[in-house]
């Protein structure tokens, strides 16, 4: 046997980075090494243990992220920390995959394929360039604006950011020639994309009908306070609209700071975008099939029908995102083989999947409520004021979403157990301003991680934006708003008489 021989094989053909990968599996090693903390089984700290040496290896870039996904689904499914049995272990491991908002996920990725098809990204793009193109920043504003206008209509706040408006950013990028493939994303590529998403959790926070787990996060103020505190459609909208705006505003500018693009002025886009597009000609049929098929995916998004007959007629949004597929499909304007080879959808279900199944786990070993159960009790024994424990009860909330892929599941978890001690330690005339930062922190904790929530693995996947790039604007953006809401919200809360 050629032992250096087969050495230099390993050396050259796996794909693994040999240090990382040595620091990772130390770091797993130590963890299963350490007994247990008071309080959590050994079940719960070891998938506590392999939830975060995913997400060390994650980001030592130890193989491909797809890879390290499916390195935990191995572990779980061996581990059998979720069941006593390897079968119930694999299917533990391979439950999300079942989720709907995996496969929202995934076919808003399909769907925009489309744009790209039949040309309508490109003439959408063009048009923006046509409008807002003198300057970068105008054309992220005006993203900005696409977004406020969809939000209060479009419950998904994946199917918003991620199905609706991120392939019109990736048009626009296109027509400057800022495409990750040729590796000139820089241009305006990954400032498009910055604002596209970040965007997204401000917005979230504005309306009730803006992402899923707001009804819940109204429901749990109500119960948490006996009722005293019960936010409507319209007064969560008006307490959420000063801070809300000025966080829109504000977010491009900074973004421009901590992240500019290579071209900044534009002069000669308006000229050129209004040239290519009478270039293009008129609207083809296969773009006509695309806007009826977007019109109809943002009426049933929106929950218009259930709105006008009913709530016998509200549809989920993933049964919404495979109608709009299947009209794609069956009118021609993409086919099976585009379906089949974007390998970006498919990443996506693997490895976001994986991070949704190890977050489920570690809900349901009682993980999040060991957790939240133990800062309660600190915070309780500490001698804190009143406003340091509104501040320490909103930032452990906040950033404890890194442990999660889903803000249905961090909300469902942790927020009421917060929301109780708040306003068990909090002076009566008070606790309106940590309320309500507490709702508006549910939705800016997507800002931190590219797992945060459905619109991240879509703009992240589609590469303009580095995994170091996004958790590092990911967290100055989180600090940004909550400051902003903390400031301009609690002032505007003031002149609402919440306090």
């Amino acid at each position: 046997m050629n032992i250096p021989a087969i050495l230099n094989y390993f050396k050259a053909m796996v794909p693994f980075r040999i240090i990382p990968a040595v620091i990772t599996t130390v770091f797993l090693v130590v963890l299963l090494a350490l007994p247990a903390p008071t309080g959590l089984d050994e079940n719960g700290w070891r998938m506590l243990a392999i939830f975060l040496t995913t997400i060390l290896a994650i980001i030592l870039k130890v193989m491909p992220i797809g890879v390290m996904a499916l390195m935990a689904i191995v572990i779980v499914s061996l581990a059998e920390v979720t069941s006593p049995s390897s079968k119930g272990a694999v299917a533990d491991a391979l439950s999300s995959f079942a989720n709907p908002l995996i496969w929202l996920i995934v076919i808003s990725v399909l769907i925009s394929l489309g744009l790209r098809k039949t040309g309508l990204g490109r003439r959408i793009g063009l048009g923006f360039i046509a409008l807002l193109g003198k300057r970068t920043i105008g054309i992220g504003y005006g993203l900005v604006f696409c977004e406020l206008i969809l939000a209060p209509f479009t419950p998904s706040n994946t199917a918003r950011g991620g199905g609706i408006i991120h392939p019109i950013m990736k048009s626009i990028a296109h027509a400057f020639d800022s495409e990750p493939e040729k590796g000139t994303q820089g241009r305006v590529g990954t400032y498009l994309a910055l604002v596209n998403y970040h965007a997204n959790p401000i917005s979230s926070a504005m309306f009730v009908t803006a992402t899923a787990p707001n009804p819940l996060v109204l429901e749990y103020i109500s119960k948490a306070t006996g009722g005293h505190m019960h936010l409507t459609w319209v007064s969560w909208a008006l307490a959420m609209f000063v801070p809300g705006v000025i966080a829109m505003v504000i977010m491009p500018l900074v973004l421009y700071l901590i992240s500019p693009p290579e071209l900044k002025r534009t002069p000669d886009a308006v000229s050129y975008a209004r040239k290519e597009l009478a270039m293009m000609g008129p609207i083809s049929g296969k773009e006509i099939v695309m806007i009826c098929t977007f019109a109809l995916l943002l009426v049933l998004w929106a929950n218009v029908p259930a709105m006008i007959f009913g709530d016998a007629f509200t549809l989920d949004p993933t049964g919404v995102a495979l109608i709009g597929l299947f009209a794609l499909l069956i009118t021609g304007t993409i086919d099976w083989n585009d379906v089949l080879s974007e390998k970006s959808a498919w990443d996506t279900l693997i490895w976001f999947g994986a991070l949704v199944m190890m977050a489920d786990q570690l809900t349901k070993l009682g993980v999040i409520g060991w957790f939240s159960t133990g800062m309660k009790d600190v915070i309780a024994h500490a001698d804190l004021s009143w406003q340091m424990t509104a501040a320490v009860l909103v930032l452990i909330f906040t950033l404890s979403h890194y442990l999660f892929a889903s803000t249905t599941a961090h909300v469902s978890a942790m927020m009421l157990a917060f929301l109780t001690v708040g306003v068990m330690l909090i002076p009566a005339e008070y606790q309106a301003v940590f309320l309500l930062m507490m709702a508006a922190a549910s939705s800016i904790m997507m800002t931190l991680t590219h797992y945060a929530t459905g619109t991240s693995p879509i703009i992240f996947g589609s590469g303009y934006i580095t995994m170091g790039k996004w958790w590092g604007v990911g967290f100055i953006m989180c600090v940004v708003n909550l400051v902003i809401f903390a400031v301009a919200g609690a002032i505007w809360w003031k002149a609402l008489g919440y306090w």
